[in-house]
């Protein structure tokens, strides 16, 4: 049950016993005044009752096969109202726990959808980015390694190296060594 809910929810189903006792308390009522009530409805669950009540306990006490006799009237009338009534008080109590029991249930049904949806959308995350991946290692695999740049960059200094050495000297170069060789010459 859920904490914030729990409060409101057992307030909710004591409410509902509480008010199932004076339920139960005016059906016992009226199976003392009403005769159809009385006769067909509390006398024999009521003389069954007793019947097994008083069967279970010779039988505890070592009577075998001893005759029975049933409740008069008034007491089985009585009787049979008490169980109607705590029939009632249990009746609705176990209304109310399978009523939580569906509650719970759907709650728990809500929660593993949620669940489910939350394990759908980071699947498809997860072959979204899968599928980026791949295209990101073909982009890698189509460029240039870093070795082959580091060999082109030694062909260039090669070829640079090579162009120099063709190459006469640059002019201020050239007027230095003209001067060198003046004053050589002088």
């Amino acid at each position: 049950m859920v904490v914030g809910a729990f409060p409101m929810a057992k307030l909710l189903y004591l409410g509902i016993r509480q008010v199932s006792k004076p339920l139960a308390n005016r059906i016992k009522e009226g199976a003392r005044r009403s005769e159809f009530f009385k006769t067909y409805i509390c006398l024999p669950p009521a003389q069954l009752y007793h019947w097994v009540e008083m069967r279970t306990k010779m039988r505890i006490m070592g009577f075998r096969g001893t005759v029975i006799k049933p409740l008069n009237e008034d007491a089985a009338a009585e009787l049979g109202a008490e169980l109607l009534g705590e029939a009632t008080i249990f009746v609705v109590g176990g209304g109310c726990l399978v009523l939580e029991y569906w509650r719970h249930q759907t709650h728990q049904r809500h929660k593993e959808e949620e669940q489910r949806a939350a394990w759908d959308a980071m699947q498809d995350e997860v072959g979204r980015l899968a599928l980026a991946l791949e295209a990101l290692q073909g982009r890698v695999q189509a460029a240039p390694t870093a070795s082959a740049l580091e060999e082109l960059q030694a062909q260039m200094r090669e070829v640079r190296a090579q162009l120099c050495a063709r190459d006469p000297q640059p002019a201020s170069q050239a007027v230095s060594a003209a001067k060198v060789q003046e004053s050589a010459q002088v």
